[in-house]
């Protein structure tokens, strides 16, 4: 999905959500666990009740992987479910990758080309040959770890190394590696206090936003301080929408809280 596809979606649902699948069997309604796959069982509800109001999935792969081989044919389905079934959904693997040369090469084919996900979560630590391998691969998005969320992230983001602290440097850094415009970027919604001197850097990026709603991220700040002519923020929401409910009415319950958010932003937009 082209940069331009994904803002024509923003308009037409008048939404920017993106949600997220993190999936934790010991949270889902005990019912499903009598489902052959539980975790696609559970995907797939939570996808039909709300792919109407969000404008992204971004499964988080760790909550796969930790269910080893079964793990991963569910993230294989939810994704081959999401691009057969609901092709104008912009998908992100939450995978948080990075690696030198030909290590995220294969990162990339394995995220991008063989799963078929239109964007790949990326750690820049290691720098530009860790991150381009992933850019060469034509409409499609790397999402870099820029500002995060987490408590941890004052350890070293927000460090001053030569009187500039440390995200502004990956940000300006970033902006000269080869196909720098496929980059998308991670600012957490409780940094949102950081996001005007953040659109003095990349102003036309897209920025994906998690720590709205359980992290505690307040959506009207985040879109005052990061929103720019073109919208450019995908804002997920993960444990408040999936895990709203825990019965029979789980997907219900999930919808139901997307849908609050949606007319959210759908005010933000028609201002």
């Amino acid at each position: 999905m082209t940069t331009q596809q994904l803002i024509d979606q923003i308009k037409k649902k008048q939404s920017f959500l993106c949600i997220g699948l993190d999936v934790d069997l010991n949270k889902m309604p005990k019912h499903l666990l009598k489902e052959e796959d539980p975790i696609f069982a559970f995907n797939k509800a939570i996808i039909e009740a709300t792919h109407h109001l969000c404008v992204a999935y971004k499964p988080n792969t760790a909550f796969y992987e930790a269910y080893g081989i079964k793990g991963w044919q569910a993230l294989e389905k939810t994704i081959n479910y999401l691009n057969k079934n609901h092709p104008e959904i912009y998908t992100i693997a939450d995978a948080k990758r990075g690696d030198i040369g030909n290590t995220s090469t294969m990162y990339a084919k394995a995220f991008l080309e063989d799963l078929g996900f239109d964007s790949v979560t990326v750690a820049p630590y290691m720098g530009k040959d860790s991150v381009e391998p992933f850019l060469a691969f034509k409409d499609k998005h790397t999402i870099l770890l820029a500002l995060t969320s987490n408590q941890g992230a004052f350890d070293f983001q927000t460090k001053s190394v030569d009187g500039v602290e440390l995200y502004k440097q990956v940000l300006e850094t970033s902006k000269s590696w080869k196909n720098a415009k496929n980059l998308m970027y991670v600012v957490g919604a409780t940094k949102a206090e950081f996001l005007a001197d953040i659109r003095k850097i990349i102003p036309e990026s897209f920025l994906l936003v998690p720590g709205v709603g359980a992290q505690g991220g307040n959506l009207q700040e985040v879109c005052k301080y990061g929103m720019n002519k073109s919208i450019g923020l995908l804002i997920n929401s993960s444990r408040g929408i999936i895990y709203a409910s825990q019965d029979g009415d789980f997907a219900e319950a999930a919808a139901q809280k997307a849908e609050e958010l949606q007319l959210q932003m759908s005010e933000i937009l028609s201002l």
